[in-house]
């Protein structure tokens, strides 16, 4: 997966679409620091942080 597809791919999972920009940046930022951190590949790293994000979105709609 590249950079330019995660703001198409977060829209897709709810994300508002105004702020998938704003926040693939984020996640690529936070992605490539868990890559030196943990030596995970950047693909690893990106689904790590899209499942916990997707977690975290089906909670908010659940009410938790």
């Amino acid at each position: 997966m590249n950079s330019g597809e995660l703001p198409n791919l977060l829209a897709a999972m709810g994300c508002p679409a105004e702020k998938s920009m704003e926040l693939a940046a984020q996640l690529e930022k936070r992605a490539r620091q868990l890559c030196a951190q943990k030596g995970t590949t950047y693909e690893q790293a990106v689904m790590h942080l899209i499942n916990l994000m997707k977690q975290g979105w089906a909670a908010k709609e659940k009410g938790l």
